[in-house]
């Protein structure tokens, strides 16, 4: 295994940790609804965006997973974390609210970059 691909399993598991375990803070976590309510999103966005969640994180996280599948899945994820970050700074959250999901957006392309360069 060279290095390349070493790093695109990291980053994607990554990804795929970080967007299952927020899944689950969206069902069991009080304060996650309220953060919702805060953004203005009514509740039954935040249950879709859990599910979508969770069936991204699976597929990037499943080699046998079509390439134009996986694709999809990368792009979810861009517009999630991009419209978290612009969500956060309109609502007059602090900025490290903001920025959170803008580096989070960093590894995602990082690892779509070493996924087109390996192919896994």
């Amino acid at each position: 295994m060279n290095l390349k691909t070493i790093f695109y399993w990291v980053t994607t598991v990554a990804i795929s940790l970080l967007m299952a375990f927020s899944a689950v803070t969206y069902f069991t976590n009080p304060e996650v609804v309220a953060g919702f309510q805060h953004l203005g999103f009514p509740d039954y966005f935040r249950v879709e965006l859990g599910i979508a969640k969770i069936l991204g994180a699976i597929v990037l996280i499943v080699p046998n997973i079509p390439s134009r599948i996986k694709e999809w899945a990368y792009a979810g994820f861009g517009i999630t974390f991009i419209s978290a970050a612009v969500a956060h700074s309109q609502s007059g959250d602090p900025i490290g609210m903001a920025i959170a999901p803008v580096v989070i957006f960093g590894i995602l392309v990082s690892s779509y970059v070493l996924y087109q360069k390996t192919k896994v």
